[in-house]
């Protein structure tokens, strides 16, 4: 049975290839920002029409949830969830390619038309072998994952794992660092939580010439940056990775010019909650304390992000195992933690699931480039082995 479930599912995601590529490509033309996916959504939706899938929209603002039943099945059944992301990035794209993005700053720099495109792909033949299936499927088509509070946390208001329950779910996501054709999992704690610190430094600005008269947020927003490094390297158990990191540091003034404010953002991340509680009300205080004592203030905002993400080791053993059935032992890694965040990190901690990574990378066609990146691509060959893994991972 398991060749020729192997067979069938080779074949059919042959013959859906340029479908499945025409899919990718026309979303990468057209992204949306997060939250704001609406034709992305009326997109996916005629899709799913068209292939006879039961559906609906608007789940989560911009989601689309659709079900595929054998004839078996009861509607009281758990079912396997499988998820994919719609938004794109803020970022203009540098590619010169056909499919190139025609809304202006807006690009599909992180795979989510990828991964959206795969699931339609596997939706169409798991929908076609459904008299098969062991165990309905819920596709979940989600918003917003780039942005807090995260697409997850719409579609768990709007209930996207009850009616029918889900059991376990699976993503993917593109991995530039693997050569296509390859795929990696990792068990247990992979990804970590993610809170962004916002903070402006209210100081009072002068003449370079007469630092005395003034309070200068660059030099406290310095000592803030260099201090707070403190808290991860003495505070934190050295066992527990975690990384704090600011990424912008702007205050407005010139050669001469002490200026008044100072803006800093960064990020905090790390794999233990509780730390993760510990730490926030540290930086808080660290923060202030800093700016007090030089005679600012401070306006601080720290959003709680995403949660770490947890892959079962089940559910995680499970497909590991068919994808070195179906691909080989050469083709399948095993992945290392990082310090990346993901919103489907909310699901790992409702239901047991599998996030597992799809290789993208072909240095032979110069597609090299990292996700984020005004020149990230895939080589379109990653899309057939993930329309084949994730129709796998429901029989």
């Amino acid at each position: 049975m398991k060749t020729a479930l192997h067979h069938l599912i080779r074949e059919k995601s042959e013959a859906i290839f340029d479908k499945v590529v025409a899919y990718r490509e026309h979303m990468h033309m057209y992204p949306e920002l997060s939250y704001q996916e609406f034709k992305t959504m009326e997109y996916v939706s005629s899709i799913l029409t068209k292939l006879g899938i039961e559906h609906k929209t608007g789940i989560g603002t911009t989601g689309i949830v659709g079900i595929i039943r054998a004839d078996h099945h009861t509607l009281e059944m758990k079912c396997i969830g499988l998820r994919a992301d719609l938004d794109a990035l803020p970022i203009q794209e540098e590619n010169e390619i056909t499919c190139k993005s025609q809304n202006d700053g807006i690009m599909h720099a992180c795979g989510h038309d990828v991964h959206t495109a795969i699931l339609l792909g596997a939706a169409e033949i798991i929908h076609e072998l459904r008299n098969d299936l062991p165990a309905p499927v819920k596709l979940i088509f989600q918003p917003g994952e780039e942005k807090n509070p995260g697409g997850a946390t719409l579609m768990l208001k709007d209930g996207v794992l009850e009616n029918p329950a889900v059991s376990e779910m699976i993503a993917l996501h593109v991995f530039p660092d693997m050569e296509v054709g390859k795929v990696g999992f990792k068990d247990g704690i992979y990804m970590a939580s993610c809170d962004e610190i916002h903070l402006t430094i209210n100081g009072k600005g002068g003449h370079g010439a007469t630092p005395n008269q003034c309070i200068d947020p660059i030099m406290i927003g310095a000592n803030i940056v260099t201090q707070l490094q403190q808290i991860v390297s003495r505070k934190c158990d050295p066992k527990i990775p975690c990384v704090l990191s600011f990424g912008h540091f702007e205050a407005m003034g010139a050669t001469n010019i002490i200026p008044s404010k100072a803006h800093l953002k960064g990020t905090f991340r790390t794999m233990n909650e509780a730390w993760r509680a510990e730490a926030l009300e540290l930086i808080e205080k660290q923060i202030k304390l800093i700016a007090e004592s030089s005679g600012a203030t401070v306006d601080l905002e720290i959003s709680k992000g995403y949660p770490y993400l947890e892959n079962d080791p089940e559910v995680t053993g499970k497909l590991r195992s068919k994808s070195i059935a179906f691909l080989g032992q050469d083709f399948v890694d095993e992945l290392p933690i990082r310090l990346t965040s993901e919103d489907f990190a909310y699901y790992s901690h409702e239901v047991p699931v599998c996030f597992f990574r799809l290789g993208v990378r072909n240095e032979a066609k110069g597609i090299t480039f990292g996700v984020h990146h005004p020149r990230f691509n895939i080589d379109n060959e990653a899309l057939k082995v993930g329309v084949q893994l994730m129709s796998l991972s429901v029989f």
